[in-house]
């Protein structure tokens, strides 16, 4: 509806340009909108106040030579001027129901585009260390990015999710000599545990696995432990493959695998570190100071110039972070999305300026960033901090044990990444409408409980006759519905083109909002078959949007609840 709105507006500002009402070189990016109020009408327009100025009339003025030469449609029932010079549509019964007949017919790729063409992008997410469990900020960011793949895989993107593994530094150092530590008996309290040991108990299981000689699969490769407690480069082997492993086995439970685990450790042993810091060096970028060698990353927009070796030696993070990049840009990755956590804020700026100190034609603002904020996890009212795994935070794995995936993912991707987020384990685990995955999931449920219902009484749909008579979903709770329904396409295109999953989060919940209002006004099972069959077709239509939208979510669509 909103396309053939903008089709009639884009028809009316030709004609208005040919009266010579405005500059024929004028082209207003306007807005057409949903209304909130439907006695004003299904969608609404600023174009009028927009063009008022250039026209030199009043905008009131503006919208009705705009109306007057608006084409006709039989998808529009009327139209009106409101307030300062807003001009309000009504969409015609018998068009807003043809969503219907649409969603039917397209059926799962109802709201699916080729807006992307094609184009690769890559999409990095998680990247954990290999150093402990995913904690819940980790659970954010695998939410977050596996929706908005799936978010481009439906508008047309070729879709590359990809796993960075920081599993070189002196993190993973902390992590070998903590498990070496337990492999000897040691605890956090010995005078020798390490100064930066990691505590959580999932050392202890590391370190038995070890002692024990299991062989871990991680990915492509397998490590076989020595069972040497002295051994400290096999102990560093066995302990990031054993960890790799376990994070692997809770992104599965949530549902996230990648097509890509790229290795910190591979830009070192292929060169690639020392190749982008002779280079940045080349170019004229770099200077010594204090015993370090510098990068200029100020002269391209940095607050600050960043140290890329330390003086006492080894490169900062800094250095295999633009090393790592100018390989995603040399694969081909012209579009790339990074989802990390909002601690990597600093990080935009400086591999930015890093990748252009390169001077390789990576075009500035490149790659693009989606930083998420911490997750507070609370029951009773009171902060959850401690796992009994990890030791000294919550776990991806606590949530999914506690409440399940499909409310795990819609809780942590249904607010703006940008936005603080409160994990309520109570009310994700409620069964009652305050809960909005169980609210979206038992109109989903409601819809197929109709029809069971219709089946049983032995008045099976006849899509035919349901057809036929859309035109009498005339009550405003249906207006509303087909109304929602209308706009999820819409609501793809823009969240996925904003990179903000939670757009179809809301959605779901106006839309399950509106079957659960309607259902309440208008009895389905009525004794007239051609009204009964097209609230019949309604309620499938919303039925598969519902698991469209749940989709793209990762959420299921369960049938019974």
């Amino acid at each position: 509806m909103k396309d053939t709105i903008v089709a009639l507006l884009d028809a009316a500002l030709s004609e208005l340009k040919q009266q010579e009402v405005i500059p024929s070189g004028l082209s207003p990016a306007y807005k057409v909108d949903p209304t909130k109020d439907k006695t004003h009408g299904d969608y609404a327009t600023n174009l009028a106040m927009m063009l008022a100025k250039p026209a030199g009339k009043p905008p009131r003025e503006v919208a009705q030579r705009l109306i007057d030469a608006l084409p006709e449609s039989s998808a529009v029932s009327k139209v009106e001027i409101a307030g300062p010079g807003f001009i309000n549509f009504f969409a015609a019964t018998d068009a807003a129901a043809q969503v219907v007949r649409q969603v039917l017919e397209a059926g799962d790729s109802f709201g699916r585009s080729m807006l992307g063409q094609g184009q690769k992008v890559q999409v990095e997410f998680v990247s954990a260390n290999p150093t402990g469990p995913l904690h819940v900020g980790h659970g954010r960011g695998a939410a977050v990015g596996d929706c908005l793949c799936r978010l481009l895989e439906a508008t047309g993107y070729d879709v590359t999710r990809e796993f960075y593994y920081n599993d070189a530094g002196a993190q993973i150092t902390n992590l070998a000599l903590s498990v070496q530590a337990r492999a000897k008996g040691l605890g956090p309290d010995d005078e020798s545990w390490p100064q930066d040991g990691y505590r959580g108990g999932y050392i202890v299981d590391v370190a038995k696995a070890y002692l024990a000689g299991e062989t871990v699969h991680a990915d492509d490769r397998h490590v076989t432990a020595q069972a040497d407690p002295e051994d400290l480069d096999a102990i560093r082997d066995f302990a990031v493959a054993y960890l790799r492993r376990e994070q692997d086995l809770d992104l599965r439970a949530f549902g996230v695998a990648f097509d890509v685990y790229f290795l910190e450790s591979s830009l070192y042993t292929d060169g690639k570190v020392e190749a982008t810091a002779q280079r940045l060096t080349d170019n004229g970028h770099t200077y010594e100071k204090d015993g370090a060698l510098w990068l200029r990353t100020t002269d391209f927009g940095d607050d600050k110039d960043r140290v890329m070796r330390k003086k006492e030696g080894g490169y900062t993070y800094f250095l295999p972070d633009v090393a790592y990049h100018l390989d995603k840009w040399q694969r081909g990755f012209t579009t790339v999305i990074n989802e990390q956590g909002a601690d990597h804020h600093s990080t935009v700026t400086r591999v930015r300026a890093g990748l252009q100190a390169l001077n390789v034609d990576i075009p500035q603002g490149w790659p693009d960033y989606v930083l998420h904020q911490m997750v507070l996890v609370t029951r009773s009212g009171v902060e959850v901090k401690l796992s009994k795994r990890a030791g000294s935070y919550v776990t991806l794995r606590d949530l999914i044990d506690e409440v399940g995936r499909d409310a795990t993912r819609f809780f942590l991707a249904a607010r703006r990444a940008d936005s603080q987020l409160t994990f309520d384990i109570d009310l994700a685990r409620s069964q009652s409408n305050d809960n909005p995955v169980y609210y979206v999931q038992y109109a989903h449920a409601r819809v197929c409980s109709v029809l069971r219902k219709a089946e049983s009484e032995g008045l099976d749909f006849n899509n035919e006759l349901a057809l036929a008579n859309l035109g009498l979903l005339e009550a405003d709770q249906e207006k509303a519905l087909l109304n929602r329904l209308a706009r999820y396409p819409e609501v793809v295109s823009h969240a996925a083109a904003s990179r903000e999953p939670q757009q179809i989060a809301q959605y779901l919940q106006d839309l399950a909002a509106d079957f659960h209002s309607c259902y309440n006004a208008c009895k389905v099972m009525v004794d007239d078959a051609a009204l009964r069959n097209a609230r019949l077709a309604l309620g499938l239509a919303t039925r598969q949007v519902l698991r469209n939208g749940l989709d793209l979510i990762g959420v299921s669509a369960p049938e019974e609840m």
